[in-house]
């Protein structure tokens, strides 16, 4: 395969190179910078690209834009993007357009050469290759937002008034509600979403997260 790399810090970009040069491809461009990645695949039109999703200048997700952008000029650009962290909203970005031949893996999946290398032909064949752990956080986004779903609308009400930041106190007079009743629905809201007394978790914050996620 005729291959770009694009990553800004300079012993990633070269091992990847050795690597892939090891692996009997070409890498036909090694870039550091999200302005260098597009102009090498727009020239190069490469049967895939290595992209890290943080780049300068703000080391933030200039690889990830970078990567858009090129498909949006060049729908079904394969691309495979590396990240250290699983950011989801970063993985949904790049899965949007359903085009396919994308992939998302973690930095450590590069050390384990077969299976990298192995992602990268089926992502330039036209597949769609996920980091086991990027699987998983997607699938409990989904199940949280079913559960969000369930909620009633006093439900939703009174878990918007906890993301302000409200005591249960305030809640019930804000809603013209008795202390009991705010806390029937509370306990009602916890229950769908799935959290368990637990002493090593606040239940209200991850409510909260849950709600501001949505």
């Amino acid at each position: 395969m005729r291959i770009v790399v694009a990553d800004d810090a300079v012993l990633m970009r070269e091992g990847l190179v050795r690597l892939l040069t090891e692996g009997g491809h070409e890498v036909v461009a090694a870039v550091g910078d999200g302005p260098a990645l597009v102009e090498a695949v727009l020239r190069c039109r490469p049967d895939v690209s290595v992209v890290d999703v943080r780049m300068p200048p703000t080391h933030t997700d200039e690889g990830l834009r970078a990567a858009v952008g090129i498909r949006a000029r060049m729908p079904g650009a394969p691309i495979v993007v590396l990240s250290q962290y699983v950011e989801v909203s970063y993985a949904a970005e790049l899965l949007a357009d359903g085009s396919g031949a994308v992939g998302y893996l973690l930095k450590d999946r590069v050390a384990r050469v077969g299976e990298f290398l192995d992602a990268l032909e089926r992502v330039a064949g036209g597949a769609t290759v996920l980091d086991p752990q990027v699987v998983a956080r997607l699938l409990t986004g989904q199940r949280r937002r079913a559960s969000l779903d369930a909620l009633t609308a006093r439900e939703r009400q009174l878990l918007g008034l906890m993301a302000e930041g409200c005591s249960n106190a305030a809640i019930a007079r804000q809603l013209a509600l008795s202390g009991s009743a705010v806390e029937k629905h509370i306990g009602n809201v916890f229950a769908k979403l799935g959290l368990p007394p637990d002493e090593a978790q606040h239940r209200r914050v991850l409510a909260v997260l849950a709600h501001l996620g949505a």
